[in-house]
């Protein structure tokens, strides 16, 4: 048997008299009244940066599959959209089946949506161009309500079976629970984080349950490349929304700047990651691979010949999940683009189906693409519309350039292990 409970905040619906009655001892209930606060606070809403974005054209036009849903809206980019509105029947009924587990389902939601209104300005802000998203206020606290206790009931049902009714078309079509978990990864298709921690806060969930970010990890951890211990401990740190919290499980181990890459890499030097060979041609001149299972996938390391790098999975979901943590990242305009750099860095060592065969020997590189040559194609397209300021990996390419330059002779092939 599954027991729920109700967490509580300060936002409940509460009136001054019940908050302040249930206070406990020590405790100050503050009253606002005064307009300048109200203003002060409206201000820091307006200011919130956005960080949901739309695809920039360029990127949509090498696969626009890659980017809008094909089954689900979430947040209001593609609401309302007659191709995705067979699933909006289907989210009310997840939002009835959340706010019903406990009795009182009415007070419970006038309490949720007085929360949203309480952060709708700031969630608005949380979208670029909000000014063309055409959705009145309470539209918008309507559709943050549906939209945000869909996801939350989903992954509930997701990590307790019990909670699945039968023929719930969701758990029981394996293709359509695919493409809506990969709906859910899309840049265009996300929801401000801030808002689903409140909402979670305030519906019924079992009591064992985990976390929101545990509930999440849980649903997308069989896309999330790397060691599971090391991304789930990067899952738990804080995020924008949901393609965020996958973004932090790319990030390196160790956050400081390498030397080479302190300072912007002037034009003429960015020939470093240019020159960099393909792994089969490393192996070639003397250079070792090995697999490590430890950290973070951008954990990878070169000293004394040996390059280390965790394993490389390719799944049905690494080109949608890379095009669009790419596009998050231009999004953003941070100084190092992580997981745009770490996609050509793969593209430069899987550069021909034998250097994909030559991983896959090496235990490096795991995929359920049938073909070698599907593996170099895909990191060729995903890199071919790159864009960097600063290439994370230039450190990298200059240790493994600069060995090169200085071995002697190369071992004919025979004699390398």
């Amino acid at each position: 048997m599954i027991v729920f409970e109700i967490k509580s905040e300060m936002e409940s619906g509460k009136t001054n008299t019940e908050m302040e009655s249930s206070k406990r001892p020590g405790e100050e209930i503050i009253q606002v009244h005064d307009e300048l606060v109200s203003t002060i606070k409206k201000k820091m809403d307006t200011v919130f940066p956005h960080c949901i974005c739309r695809v920039q054209e360029r990127l949509v036009q090498e696969n626009e599959k890659a980017y809008y849903p094909e089954l689900i809206s979430i947040g209001p980019f593609h609401h309302g959209k007659e191709k995705l509105k067979d699933m909006e029947d289907h989210k009310w009924r997840y939002l009835h089946a959340l706010l019903s587990r406990k009795p009182n389902l009415e007070a419970r939601l006038a309490i949720c949506v007085n929360a949203l209104r309480e952060c709708e300005l700031k969630a608005r802000n949380c979208y670029a161009k909000k000014e063309s998203i055409n959705l009145s206020c309470d539209e918008f606290v309507k559709m943050m309500l549906v939209d945000g206790c869909f996801i939350i009931e989903l992954f509930l049902k997701y990590a307790h079976r019990s909670l699945r009714k039968r023929g719930d078309p969701i758990f029981t079509l394996h293709e359509r629970f695919r493409t809506l978990r990969c709906d859910m990864i899309l840049l265009e298709n996300q929801y401000p984080l801030f808002v689903l921690q409140r909402l979670f806060n305030l519906v019924p969930t079992p009591q064992q349950s985990k976390s929101l970010n545990g509930l999440a990890f849980h649903f997308f951890r069989t896309m999330i490349p790397g060691n599971k211990k090391a991304t789930q401990d990067k899952f738990s740190q804080e995020g924008n929304h949901l393609l965020d919290l996958i973004h932090n499980c790319f990030l390196p181990t160790f956050s400081e700047v390498h030397p080479a890459a302190e300072k912007p890499t002037p034009p003429k030097q960015s020939s470093k990651r240019e020159k960099l060979q393909s792994a089969s041609k490393l192996h070639e001149s003397g250079i070792k691979l090995r697999k490590v299972n430890e950290g973070v996938v951008l954990d990878i390391a070169f000293e004394n010949g040996l390059l280390s790098i965790p394993e490389v999975k390719i799944h049905q979901y690494t080109e949608t999940l890379f095009r669009n943590l790419i596009a998050g990242e231009e999004c953003n305009c941070d100084n190092f683009v992580h997981v745009t750099s770490y996609v050509f860095l793969l593209s430069k060592l899987i550069s021909s189906p034998k250097d994909a065969k030559f991983l896959r020997q090496k235990k490096i590189l795991i995929s359920s693409l049938k073909e070698d040559n599907d593996i170099s194609e895909l990191f060729k397209k995903l890199s071919k519309e790159v864009e960097m300021n600063q290439f994370y990996f230039d450190w990298l390419c200059e240790q493994v350039n600069e060995y090169k330059s200085a071995t002697w002779f190369t071992l004919p092939s025979c004699f390398q292990k």
